[in-house]
């Protein structure tokens, strides 16, 4: 029987503020339990609540990032429930007038391994989709229940209480889990990107509720089940790969799918339910009595468009329009904004100003090359990050300067860059240190060709013979002779037109 999933997330967002929406308390992660419970965030008799207008601010910034409606007046709601880690007796959110109204966000979907959710357009291909998103409101977020090292009991640590999160919802647009994995990969990369999240799944700065659900092609949705809290891209994959097979395989044995909310173990890869799925009558919204609507003026979107750094689409754009790169190149190069600062910076020191636009395309893919190739490898095999990089962007555009202009070869750029990572230093002075000038003079070539040919007839009769795989065997004793040194270009040049000579 064929089946189609249907996917969509509902991400929170912790906002980079210093304090909480609506207190001045501390949200540092790590501090001891119970220590930033503020009377604010559990509610104490006779505190009122003040609005962060930095997570105010936030919040423009993502609506404006992903070309949605900002409203232009929003309202603050208490949704009603109970539960240990929110002492309140509700949560502060938005309900039916959210800061940011709807939007999209433009993916590149790459397919997951042992994926067999996938849809059979892609045929195994990456492909670029677009995800609609229905809005993304401003809330508190609740405690946290920590139920190890309590011997049967759970312990109750208040101070996330009131951290303030932007909770981005999307439509059920996407249909596997490498489409879900993709939209959630490049929202986070999004939110760092513009500043407003510092991304850290580890420490729940960036959660996953993932909404899935199964039909026949054609039918109306399916009853949707709710997986909580997963904070990493594995977990996400794994956690729907489990509960799309399991939703078919009760469907086609005769079950039914009740709506339900339900955790994932990551250490069985399988969902269970918690507890039936609350609708939105359930949580009894009203108003909250405190707070005032929130106006957001023209001048107060303008000030924040302002602080609005070029986009990711923006800049893979121009980075394939303008510098000439590849859409794969580009891909790679925005993945992050730490890695798109470090090639413009490396591209900057290597091209002169004002430089023409085609040697600036070829100093573009120079550094590219090596920034995807070089850099990236040894940050991988040294587990570090690009803001770790122990190179800076003037010292590799300072060897790729000598790349370009031939005083380096591949090989000899290579033992440059192993130098430069584990002992720091300068292209220039490591070159002359180790010796590692090519040999670029016509003449001292000449005389290594006229050697090898005068060394070895039998090759060069084969050579002009027409077996021109003994080319290769010239130009590694040529190489040899001058210790590797020999400007590759150069030397191909004399020994085609030396071994090319009759006589």
């Amino acid at each position: 029987m064929q089946w189609e999933t249907v996917i969509g997330l509902e991400i929170h967002t912790q906002l980079s503020t210093n304090s909480k929406i609506f207190s001045g308390a501390s949200i540092a992660f790590g501090a001891e339990p119970n220590t930033q419970a503020d009377a604010v965030s559990i509610a104490l008799p006779g505190v009122l609540p003040v609005l962060n207008k930095g997570a105010v601010e936030r919040a423009i910034k993502f609506g404006l990032a992903i070309g949605a409606h900002i409203a232009p007046r929003s309202v603050f709601a208490r949704k009603n429930y109970f539960y240990p880690d929110l002492p309140k007796g509700y949560q502060i959110s938005q309900f039916d007038l959210p800061v940011v109204g709807q939007g999209a966000l433009t993916v590149q979907v790459e397919p997951l391994s042992g994926n067999a959710q996938a849809p059979s357009t892609s045929s195994g291909q990456a492909y670029e989709k677009v995800v609609r998103i229905t809005r993304a409101h401003l809330e508190e977020d609740a405690g946290k229940s920590l139920h190890e090292d309590f011997h049967g009991m759970t312990g109750i640590d208040l101070n996330r209480a009131g951290t303030p999160l932007l909770e981005i919802v999307s439509e059920p647009d996407m249909s596997s889990a490498a489409e879900a994995v993709a939209y959630a990969k490049t929202l986070h990369s999004l939110v760092r990107w513009i500043g407003i999240c510092d991304g850290n799944m580890q420490e729940g700065s960036f959660r996953c509720d993932v909404n899935v659900s199964v039909r026949h092609p054609g039918a109306p949705l399916g009853t949707r089940r709710e997986i909580k809290n997963l904070n990493s891209f594995k977990f996400i994959q794994q956690a729907i790969d489990y509960e799309v097979k399991w939703q078919i395989d009760t469907l086609e044995n005769g079950g039914k799918i009740h709506q339900a909310t339900v955790l994932f173990n990551p250490d069985t890869g399988e969902t269970r339910a918690m507890r039936s799925k609350e609708e939105a009558h359930d949580y009894r919204y009203f108003p909250d009595p405190d707070l005032l609507p929130l106006d957001i003026t023209p001048a107060m979107l303008e000030q924040v468009r302002a602080t609005l750094p070029e986009l990711p689409q923006a800049k893979r754009e121009r980075y394939v329009n303008e510098l000439g790169l590849s859409a794969y190149d580009a891909n790679i190069l925005t993945a992050s904004r730490e890695v798109a600062d470090y090639f413009e910076d490396t591209l900057a020191s290597l091209t002169p100003s004002p430089s023409p636009a085609s040697g600036r395309g070829e100093q573009a893919k120079l550094c590219a090359n090596w920034l995807i190739g070089e850099v990236s490898a040894q940050l991988n095999r040294d587990g570090l990050d690009m803001t770790q990089c122990p190179i800076t962007p003037q010292q590799l555009g300072g060897m790729l300067k000598r790349i370009a202009d031939n005083t380096i070869s591949n090989s000899g750029a290579k033992e440059v860059f192993r130098s430069m990572w584990a002992e720091g230093g300068e292209a220039d002075a490591i070159i002359e240190a180790k010796g590692l000038k090519q040999v670029s003079d016509t003449g001292a070539i000449e005389k290594i060709v006229d050697e090898i040919i005068a060394a070895n007839p039998v090759q060069v009769a084969e050579y002009r013979s027409g077996k021109e795989k003994v080319f290769g065997f010239f130009v590694g004793l040529a190489m040899k002779a001058s210790k590797g040194k020999a400007n590759p270009a150069q030397l191909n040049e004399v020994l085609k037109r030396k071994l090319g000579d009759a006589g």
